[in-house]
């Protein structure tokens, strides 16, 4: 196994330890290194100015932290989470762990594995304090820690034992992040915790970084927001706000112009384009739509765009467990993101194969 005091710079834990013995370190700062989220300390993933010309549902969402991840390196057996919220979001159809919570994994040269997640009473209202024990002890690790998908966090601190070390985490692939723009699905309804993510799985398989514009119910392609990603540092576009589109002829208005406003601003940009993953009900307007996405797929082609890509998402899914891979026949449980992650993320290791 690899030294890993020889890849980072590490610090001894300083500070005064509390009854349990953990010191508190805010991870805004650092060496923790955020991804995912414009600012932190209330944690957003917008301008406050964009959310708020774009719809009120995207101003209220911003502050959720869905995608948001900080990368850190300790050898402390135990790690703390003390976290503020203006609100604990709890759904009937989605756990705690995935809504509100935090879950970590361990990065090493063979790729990021699952380690830990964060339990919180369900009655926690503005946030809770929770310490888990890392299976093996103290030893060494670069880690990284997912925010909640459906809760904002005002503040988060990080705890590790008194005389245990820390330094920067793992860095990921010099490659500009992939944003994902979309509904209540793309934001990661319902994952049983915010690794399970489609794009967390997808990006995490690969290591490179992504930014999820994920906004439940109120991705409508509205000029303001679609504006402000035309100008976001990224190496792909992912379109798949279909779901959020109130109606085809809706989707038809806006589905093509988000498209031609991002490739003006950005020609060589690769751009894909998903529709919705379910066709469970109301199969007539399910086609309309995805009817509406191929055509913009065409209409770009038809200009000669050899940078865009479409994903039928009626198949993501199938298959022999296509009836257990949804909650409630529209939101993905783990195995339809699972089975979403393995479909997407073909199209992407296919568009990044020259620098992955």
């Amino acid at each position: 196994m690899a030294d890993l005091s020889k890849e980072v710079d590490l610090n001894m834990v300083a500070g005064e330890p509390d009854s349990n013995g953990l010191v508190w370190f805010d991870a805004a700062e650092a060496p923790f290194k955020l991804y995912g989220c414009l600012s932190a300390n209330p944690y957003k993933r917008l301008p406050e100015d964009v959310a708020e010309a774009t719809n009120n549902g995207v101003r209220r969402n911003n502050f959720h932290t869905a995608g948001v991840r900080v990368r850190f390196s300790t050898d402390s057996a135990r790690i703390g989470v003390r976290v503020k919220m203006p609100y604990v979001t709890k759904f009937c159809h989605m756990p705690v762990t995935g809504s509100s919570s935090f879950d970590i994994y361990e990065d090493t040269a063979g790729g990021s594995r699952f380690i830990s997640a964060f339990k919180p009473d369900v009655s926690s209202t503005d946030g809770f304090e929770l310490t888990n024990r890392l299976v093996g002890g103290k030893r060494l690790r670069k880690l990284t820690m997912h925010y909640p998908l459906y809760s904002p966090v005002d503040r988060l601190e990080i705890g590790l034992d008194a005389g245990s070390v820390l330094g920067p985490g793992a860095e990921y692939l010099p490659v500009k992040p992939v944003v994902f723009y979309g509904s209540s699905i793309t934001q990661g309804a319902c994952a049983s915790r915010p690794g399970l993510s489609y794009q967390a799985m997808i990006t995490r398989k690969l290591n490179i970084d992504h930014i999820n514009l994920g906004f439940s119910g109120n991705a409508r392609a509205e000029l303001p927001i679609v504006d402000y990603m035309a100008g976001m540092e990224m190496s792909v576009f992912v379109s798949d706000y279909d779901h959020n589109a109130p109606n085809a002829d809706y989707l038809l208005e806006t589905h093509l112009r988000m498209y031609e406003r991002i490739r003006e601003k950005r020609p060589d940009l690769p751009y894909v384009m998903v529709s919705k993953p379910d066709f469970i009900f109301n199969e007539n307007d399910s086609v309309k739509r995805r009817t509406v996405i191929e055509d913009s797929f065409r209409a770009a082609r038809a200009r000669g765009d050899k940078n865009v890509y479409y994903i039928d998402g009626d198949g993501l899914c199938r298959g022999a467990y296509e009836d257990s891979c949804s909650v409630d026949t529209t939101h993905p449980n783990d195995i339809g993101f699972m089975m979403m992650a393995e479909g997407i993320g073909r199209v992407l290791t296919h568009i990044l194969r020259g620098v992955l």
